[in-house]
């Protein structure tokens, strides 16, 4: 709008049902840009955490997600951070998204990935703040969460394009 910022609502439907809005709100540019991330990918000492069966195990719970939404493809933890690559198939059209809905999911799959795919308790954020986008474009991120407190109800997103 004329203020630079950009509406944004975030729908989802099972199967052939109607969409569910489930969030709006709206993004800017206020958001000062952070310092780039430099150094070894993932970091020196990070461990690596399998992924294999996450997405079955979420689906055998009612958590489907289609091809394009799978894109956790490795995860790693260094102490209390977490560490994760995320991409969309080959094919998947990126324009006209400040960033593809799928990839934004994806990065967020790193939540389950730090509870090994346990279902038990599916986390879904649900509060965004100190959001900024950079850049458009990507089809692949990595990502590095961070516990904001002991109870890991809040947590730090950073996701850069390699």
């Amino acid at each position: 709008d004329d203020s630079g910022r950009r509406g944004v609502r975030v729908f989802a439907r099972s199967g052939e049902g109607a969409w569910t809005r489930h969030a709006t709100g709206s993004l800017g540019s206020a958001v000062p840009a952070p310092d780039a991330v430099e150094g070894v990918w993932p970091p020196a000492g990070a461990e690596s955490v399998a992924l294999d069966g996450m997405y079955e195990r979420l689906a055998e719970h009612g958590y489907h997600y289609g091809p394009v939404f799978q894109g956790l493809t490795s995860a790693w933890r260094s102490g209390e951070a977490w560490y994760a690559e995320i991409a969309l198939p080959a094919d998947t059209d990126v324009s006209g998204y400040g960033i593809h809905p799928a990839l934004l999911d994806a990065a967020l799959h790193t939540l389950a990935a730090a509870t090994g795919g346990a279902v038990e308790e599916v986390r879904l954020p649900f509060n965004f703040a100190g959001v900024g986008l950079y850049a458009t474009g990507a089809t692949a991120l990595r990502v590095q969460l961070t516990p904001v407190d002991e109870s890991g109800d809040t947590v730090t997103f950073h996701l850069t394009d390699p």
